[in-house]
């Protein structure tokens, strides 16, 4: 099988010759043997992918030729990898913005990057402290303006973008579906991405919603919950701002030939931040109108959550949702047979090992985990091995040639 192949048939429960091996590279070092140059002769020493364009700013460029690359590179191990296209949005007209800082003292310990939006809805203030810590190599970095999607800024934020319901009706004009432009980048990426993976055998993943991710950037965690209780019209008007643009950006992925899954992100809609009474009122309706939509266009639908998977994993299953991004049973502590029954009743489960496994590397627990989720979850045909959620500047190559070693011995490739 090629591993496109593979990975359709995973998402799909149908036999494959074995369990794929997948990875997310957050800056993960790579080997000198592995590594290449950039046109300009700098070494692309850290792997990424393109799932964090648009969200996440690196610190090295990286673009579709390293993304291309990248795959090359895992195929050449025997691991799969899966080509990550995200998909864009766009801005109203009329929309302008001016960039400030306030120095540090005056209204935070340290300075406090601010942007000013004015829209036809009226206007908005977004500001984030800027920490300027050293990460050390390899970590994604804060960029030197206020984005409005950015995980660094949630805690950083000194003032959020949405801070009541009067900063609702702005997001519209900033959060927007794909317009013209937005949709003939698009199409340019996929001209490009398509034959690449057609020729390779490599399977295409877009990243289409945001969901509650974007309403926890845009108001942060405990304003946005806050809000969800207290000001509820204008919590779910927020929502179907977001529900709108995500609703374009499906749309447009998944009629977009090439692209094989659609996913939505999912990290802040989890049990950690959200009951099941709201996860079910707010988040799986808008859920599952995407699956359908996606499903009517022939392609599968997948959904991330970290945490809760054991409670949240029937719920989307049932509204539709194909794939998980995660089974973790390290942090989620749910045990392998319970994944099982998740698995057999039709929902694919990417996951088995933490990440974290591979750090301090110990060939013997990282078989022993390696292994009891292959003869676990394998044989259901809805499994990808997966060490989650990623493969961060920490992750010493030893870990993942151990994780390697231990994915082909237990399957005896």
């Amino acid at each position: 099988m090629t591993s496109r192949e593979r990975i359709l048939a995973a998402w799909s429960g149908q036999p494959y010759d074995h369990v794929p091996l997948t990875t997310w590279c957050f800056g993960l070092p790579a080997p000198p043997a592995l590594r290449w140059r950039k046109p300009d002769g700098r070494e692309v020493a850290y792997w990424y992918s393109l799932r964090m364009e648009h969200i996440h700013t690196t610190p090295q460029p990286w673009d579709l030729d390293d993304d291309l690359r990248r795959a090359l590179a895992w195929r050449s191990l025997g691991v799969d990898d899966i080509l990550d296209v995200s998909v864009p949005w766009s801005i109203a007209p009329g929309v302008t913005w001016e960039d400030s800082v306030i120095p540090a003292g005056e209204a935070h310990a340290h300075p406090v990057l601010v942007r000013d939006y004015r829209t036809p809805a009226g206007p908005l203030r977004h500001a984030v402290a800027t920490t300027e810590e050293d990460q050390g190599e390899g970590w994604v970095v804060q960029p030197d303006t206020v984005a409005l999607f950015e995980d660094l800024n949630v805690p950083r934020a000194v003032e959020h973008a949405v801070g009541g319901p009067a900063d609702v009706a702005p997001i519209r004009c900033l959060y927007a579906p794909p317009d013209d432009s937005a949709r003939a980048w698009f199409a340019e990426r996929m001209a490009r991405v398509r034959p690449f993976a057609e020729e390779r055998g490599l399977a295409v993943q877009a990243w289409a919603a945001f969901g509650m991710d974007a309403a926890v950037w845009l108001a942060g965690v405990e304003g946005a919950v806050m809000m969800a209780l207290e000001e509820p019209a204008a919590f779910g008007e927020l929502l179907d701002i977001i529900a709108e643009a995500d609703v374009a950006r499906v749309e447009l992925a998944a009629s977009t030939p090439g692209v094989d899954l659609i996913v939505q992100r999912g990290w802040y809609s989890a049990t950690d931040f959200w009951s099941p009474r709201l996860f079910d009122r707010l988040v799986l309706p808008r859920v599952r109108e995407l699956a359908d939509l996606a499903h009517r266009r022939g392609r599968k639908y997948a959904y991330v959550a970290t945490t809760g998977v054991e409670l949240l994993g029937p719920r989307l299953a049932d509204a539709g949702v194909d794939v998980l991004f995660f089974l973790d049973p390290t942090q989620d502590r749910i045990s392998l047979d319970s994944a099982r029954g998740l698995a057999e009743r039709g929902l694919t489960l990417i996951g088995g090992i933490n990440a974290t496994s591979l750090v301090a590397p110990d060939r013997d627990r990282i078989t022993r985990e390696v292994s009891a989720a292959i003869e676990t979850l394998g044989p259901t045909h809805h499994f990808i091995l997966h060490p989650l959620d990623a493969l961060f500047p920490d992750t010493p190559w030893e870990g993942v040639e151990m994780l390697i070693e231990a994915w082909r011995g237990c399957q005896g490739l």
